[in-house]
């Protein structure tokens, strides 16, 4: 007995969805419809946030990397802890993630919901909010996919191993990157992000008067800067001492002269293996932006949630 047409259909439909999950298709364009003021809401609050505080790229770029790398692009470092979960933002490491760009995506999604209510996702937010800035303190634009849902859970565990420390040996931060599919040039590129912000003295303090990798005077001015910090352990220092609020290269040639921050900023330029990209980006400023762009799209897609993986929370540090 032959099967009706339409209970035929019906059947391979069921059966595709069972083999093809229900996912978003990301795309450039994702909300033109369903949230047409979406760029510009993003753009209006980005500048107005960074001109009131002028380190919220930095921050927000560094906020970006923390969520992205442990566990993909999910907004997960957004959500904040209860009593029953400590949260990824309440891992050591990320306790000292600045509040200026937590207070960017909330006002960002604040805006939003009013517009089009339940629509943006809090990780497409932070995604494009990072480009915008990165691009008004003069580095590269670069197309962000749109699409991403936000994550559910969100674990210490999830943090501890996935994000590379000042302290680790160039070696293990070349392996942390590798597992997640990322090259040795695209790890060098990325770190090119130091260009802006700042470090706390407690990441650095310690090998000012054993590591001859600094040069002289300049360690003995991070002495000076960083007396107090037992006393006022906010203590800070620009990552780029030359031009620490633009995006350049001038954070690559800065490591050939002893002048870089951490000792994983001393390690991009002694290990052989990372050196060679550092000399290229110290030389070649076009040639940085390229790579940086291209790593920061592979980057912003990496461990991506859509579908029902995730949702669009109503707030950003609480799952719905």
């Amino acid at each position: 007995m032959a099967m009706p047409k339409e209970q035929f259909f019906l059947i391979l439909i069921s059966f595709s969805s069972l083999i093809y999950p229900s996912q978003s298709r990301l795309s450039y364009d994702y909300y033109s419809k369903s949230c047409p003021n979406f760029n510009k809401i993003i753009q209006e609050t980005v500048t107005s946030k960074q001109i009131t505080s002028p380190s919220t790229a930095a921050g927000t770029l560094r906020l970006f990397f923390h969520d992205c790398l442990p566990n993909g692009c999910d907004a997960s470092i957004l959500i904040s802890s209860t009593p029953f979960n400590s949260a990824e933002r309440d891992a050591d490491i990320n306790l000292s993630l600045p509040g200026d760009a937590f207070d960017l995506v909330t006002r960002a999604k604040t805006a939003l919901e009013l517009s089009c209510p339940n629509t943006v996702s809090c990780a497409d937010i932070l995604a494009t909010a990072t480009r915008d800035l990165v691009t008004m303190v003069g580095g590269p634009y670069y197309n962000v996919l749109l699409g991403r849902k936000d994550y559910r859970i969100s674990n210490t565990s999830y943090v501890e191993g996935n994000l590379p420390r000042p302290t680790m040996p160039m070696s293990k931060i070349i392996s942390l990157f590798a597992a997640k599919g990322f090259s040795v040039q695209e790890m060098v590129a990325l770190s090119g992000a130091h260009t802006i912000g700042f470090s706390h003295c407690k990441e650095f303090k310690s090998y000012l008067y054993n590591d001859t990798h600094y040069n002289q005077r300049f360690a003995q001015a991070l002495r000076n800067a960083c007396a107090d910090y037992p006393k006022n352990p906010t203590l800070s220092v620009f990552n780029d001492i030359m031009t620490p609020n633009n995006f350049d290269n001038v954070y690559f040639d800065n490591l050939g002269k002893g002048l870089g921050l951490l000792e994983s900023d001393h390690g991009l330029y002694n290990n052989p293996i990372t050196n060679p990209f550092v000399q290229i980006y110290a030389k070649d400023e076009k040639k940085f932006f390229q790579d940086f762009a291209r790593a920061m799209e592979k980057l912003s897609v990496y461990g991506i949630k859509t579908g029902r993986r995730g949702e669009i929370r109503r707030r950003c540090d609480a799952i719905n």
